[in-house]
């Protein structure tokens, strides 16, 4: 997800048009991935109706005497329509044997899902057991397992807002020092995780954040009073940065890298988030008139920080949300994962750059190959090509909305923090199996 892109990290992660990524505007902090199941307990209470609310929080906040009604049946989120290999465009001039290595790692991931022999077994078996050694074969491959289908809104919109994000390499230390004093913080001992869903059914999947204050259950400490030093964190600092502005992008994207000065790389991904929603900081900046809505990107808004060092801290506390990490263990050598050595997605499995994509996996499930036809920030040259879903993000909503994985390092930082493009998607779906419920 770009310099937007996750909020608050989930396994990182809707950005809507007309907003530049989840750093303008987005309702919840994926990074990346943490993701738009984490409320607040302030602004979930605000989201239910009073009699849900009481029912939702009855042991949490000592609320009684409502029966919850049932939920409605959720609306459709997406439709599929029936594509042929030709109707994707550039289908025949990209190179598809670059994908496959995503869609096999994932295969593992999907084995351990309980519709895995009947739905993703067979193209499993075929792309590990069989011959795809070129782009003619991973073509054979493809149209032999798959069919694709065109996404659309349910109104019948099938263009769609495509972002980028990136894994950022950061320069640091694993102990404070006068150059590196910026903590990239583990979870603290006091932060509670209340699943809502084993309390209430009708509100599986959903989860807050809090903190116990006596005998009540109050929302986490903001950024603003974890950076001022309520938050309980020694010990809990997995490595030192320099700069304020890296920490807090490091956040957005909810992964990266970290370099240490002995050579050796310390990888840290997406742990949890103090489950406050996340306010983009772009969207301040332009709403205080001191940057327009044509010129926000990762590159403006570092450039601002520069120009107001005195300022910083205040801009950035105005994102109240806060994202904790784990370091993530190496693969094993010699491993497709090893290979591929990208952050871990919502999947659980690493991202190829320029082959994964973050999706709303309520319309594309995640170890789904889907056709991506955008373009690419800048030039604006044709980016069409098949790609797998294998993450999710807090700014991702919508049938028609894709987080584009550039990669690490400048240049992916470079190209995530400028994309803004309009697209198209299809899901390549395996022959014979239902499509994904709507």
């Amino acid at each position: 997800m770009s310099f937007g892109a996750r909020s608050p990290a989930s396994p990182r992660s809707g950005r809507r048009a007309d907003i530049v990524h989840q750093t303008i505007a987005t309702a919840s902090a994926r990074a990346i991935k943490a993701s738009r199941r984490i409320h607040s307990i302030v602004v979930r209470a605000r989201t239910l109706s009073p009699c849900r609310r009481a029912t939702a929080f009855a042991a949490l906040l000592a609320l009684h005497g409502c029966v919850a009604p049932p939920p409605a049946p959720p609306a459709a989120l997406a439709t599929y329509t029936a594509a042929s290999w030709r109707d994707l465009p550039g289908y025949d001039r990209d190179r598809p044997i670059e994908a496959v290595p995503a869609f096999l790692v994932g295969c593992a991931a999907l084995a351990r899902k309980p519709d895995y022999a009947s739905t993703w077994k067979p193209a499993c078996d075929a792309a590990r057991l069989g011959t795809i050694a070129d782009d003619s074969q991973a073509r054979r491959w493809l149209e032999a397992h798959f069919s694709p289908y065109r996404v659309a809104f349910p109104d019948g919109r099938d263009r769609g807002l495509v972002t980028g994000y990136y894994e950022p390499v950061i320069a640091g230390s694993r102990s404070k020092t006068a150059a590196h004093a910026v903590p990239i913080l583990a979870p603290p001992d006091d932060l509670l995780t209340v699943d809502l869903g084993a309390l209430y059914p009708e509100l599986a999947d959903r989860r807050v954040r809090g903190r116990l204050d006596g005998r009540r259950v109050v929302p986490y400490w903001s950024r603003g009073e974890i950076e001022a030093g309520r938050t309980p964190v020694a010990g809990k600092a997995l490595a030192y940065v320099a700069d304020p502005v890296d920490a807090f992008f490091l956040q957005i994207q909810g992964s990266g890298r970290i370099a240490l000065a002995d050579g050796t790389v310390l990888r840290v991904g997406y742990a949890d988030q103090n489950g406050h929603p996340y306010t983009p900081v772009a969207r301040v900046l332009i709403e205080r008139g001191e940057m327009s809505r044509e010129d926000a990107s990762m590159q403006a808004i570092r450039a601002w920080t520069k120009a107001h060092p005195d300022r910083v801290a205040e801009l950035l506390a105005t994102n109240a949300s806060y994202v904790f990490f784990r370091e993530l263990p190496r693969a094993a050598p010699g491993s497709p994962e090893a290979a591929i050595d990208g952050p871990t997605g919502a999947l659980g499995v690493p991202l190829l750059p320029r082959r994964t994509i973050a999706v709303d996996p309520r319309a594309i499930p995640l170890g789904a190959p889907v056709w991506l036809a955008t373009t690419e920030p800048g030039p604006g040259r044709a980016l069409e090509r098949l790609v797998v879903a294998q993450d999710t993000g807090g700014a991702i909503r919508g049938a028609v909305r894709a987080d584009f994985f550039w990669g690490n390092g400048d240049e992916a930082a470079e190209r995530a923090g400028r994309m803004q493009e309009q697209g198209h998607l299809w899901l390549i779906w395996p022959k014979g199996v239902p499509l994904p419920a709507q």
